[in-house]
């Protein structure tokens, strides 16, 4: 029994150890992706070995440390995602519905045929703008019968996984699709301009994850990230960005990108919000996401009902209210995030003016 307990809590040590290094190798970097998974794991076997060990013996008390210890560096990186913690994001307390913005972004899956599930929430929760990935000519042609209720579209129809689409009943100005870091992985970029009057700089993101199917390496999907990220700290008006990062809210990457960016994340002190994998309630994590600037407070988030895909959609709705969360809450970089972040964008020679600032454009 002792041997199968040593066994085990040593492939879960090997589990919570190896992500500490900042490889970018694809099967190190998909060790942030089952933190909660391993934290319940390796719970189980930490109050089982309390139960049946001989704690006479120094070993059985190693053991025991060990898996605490793996226990409270995966609690590290996911408590923030739960209601234990305290809130990033204040709610919302202006009724005007001028000032407010409904999202919902949806990883379609691309063979998933099941489009009319997906319209039916959108009808349902009427967002003000719906954003779509992994979409091709077929979901386009499903998702166009929208158009009468949102006459603003983007549409970038692609069969290699990697298509998107906005349907937007908000004015979408300087809009433009860019293929940021990957010359097949695309992404949008705007300007909204809400019935307030208030313009909202915003970003769709997709960027390719880290796999043996995929990309080796994370380098392409951090550099994305890095560079979306700088751009926008210097931005003056209201952000938001949103989308399939292919990432987990909880990874180094994801917080070294909202320290950068000194966006907000309203799932934090509010829950997880798996959105991936729709099928497999076992294998949950957040891959959707969305961020903002200070302006916004929040009024509701929800992980809506299966669709057909792989994916939950994921509905937002976010209020303008510049004076209720401060210019710097959030995480704040150092020195070392700075140089780090650096580092991932130079790997793959982009910058952060590869990145449209479509206030900017708008200007001229």
């Amino acid at each position: 029994m002792f041997f199968v307990f040593l066994l085990l809590t040593l492939i879960f040590l090997v589990f919570t150890l190896l992500p500490i290094q900042r490889s970018t190798v694809w099967w190190i970097r998909g060790l942030d992706f089952p933190r909660l998974q391993i934290f319940i794991v390796i719970t189980v076997i930490v109050v089982t070995e309390i139960f049946l060990l001989d704690f006479s013996t120094i070993s059985a008390w190693l053991l025991v440390m060990i898996g605490l210890f793996c226990m409270m560096y995966q609690a590290w990186w996911i408590i923030p995602y739960t209601v234990v913690f305290s809130k990033e994001v204040k709610a919302s307390c202006n009724a005007d519905p001028l000032r407010r913005i409904k999202i919902i972004i949806a990883n379609v899956l691309t063979s998933n045929k099941n489009s009319q599930d997906l319209i039916e929430q959108v009808h349902q929760n009427d967002p003000d703008i719906l954003v779509t990935l992994e979409s091709d000519v077929w979901w386009q042609s499903q998702l166009d019968i929208l158009e009468d209720d949102y006459p603003y579209t983007v549409k970038c129809p692609l069969d290699n996984l990697y298509g998107m689409h906005v349907y937007s009943k908000f004015p979408l100005m300087n809009s433009q699709i860019e293929f940021l870091v990957e010359d097949d992985r695309p992404s949008i970029h705007a300007l909204i301009l809400m019935p307030s009057g208030h313009q909202v700089r915003v970003h769709f993101l997709h960027p390719a994850p880290p796999s043996p199917t995929e990309n080796l390496k994370s380098s392409e999907r951090d550099a994305e990230l890095i560079i979306v990220a700088k751009s926008v700290a210097d931005a003056k008006i209201p952000i938001i960005v949103t989308g399939d990062l292919n990432d987990v809210a909880w990874s180094e990457t994801t917080r070294l990108f909202r320290k950068i960016s000194g966006l907000l994340d309203p799932r934090i002190g509010r829950g997880m919000f798996n959105t991936f994998h729709a099928d497999y309630w076992f294998l949950r994590w957040p891959l959707d996401h969305i961020f903002h600037s200070h302006h916004f407070t929040l009024h509701k988030i929800n992980r809506l009902e299966k669709f057909g895909s792989d994916h939950f959609a994921l509905l937002t709705e976010l209020v303008i209210e510049t004076n209720r969360n401060g210019e710097d809450s959030g995480l704040q970089p150092d020195t070392e995030d700075l140089m780090w972040a650096q580092a991932k964008a130079r790997n793959q020679n982009v910058t952060k003016n590869d990145v449209p600032e479509p206030e900017k454009t708008l200007d001229k």
